[in-house]
């Protein structure tokens, strides 16, 4: 099984470093074509649920608390591919 944590797509303050949307387009078209077990962990950003649209989908919801402040209530998008 993979698993895959990438950088999170356009949320301010964490520098995508690199990491472009074409770089999602690319795990969204391997995790459906290969034959193994695939899991992705990304912030639910509307871009991020089309281009992985054909996966297999969990929300999970927390209080992210990067910098302080009591935090933000976001959701974690869970895409897997079986």
């Amino acid at each position: 099984m993979f698993y895959l944590d990438p950088r999170y797509w356009e949320t301010a303050g964490y520098a995508p470093g690199g990491f472009n949307f074409e770089q999602f387009e690319v795990m969204a078209e391997l995790a459906s074509s290969i034959k193994g077990r695939m899991v992705i962990s990304i912030n639910d950003h509307p871009q991020i649920r089309e281009v992985f649209s054909a996966l297999r989908l969990k929300e999970v919801p927390f209080r992210h608390t990067v910098g302080g402040q009591g935090g933000k209530h976001v959701n974690e998008l869970i895409y897997f591919n079986w």
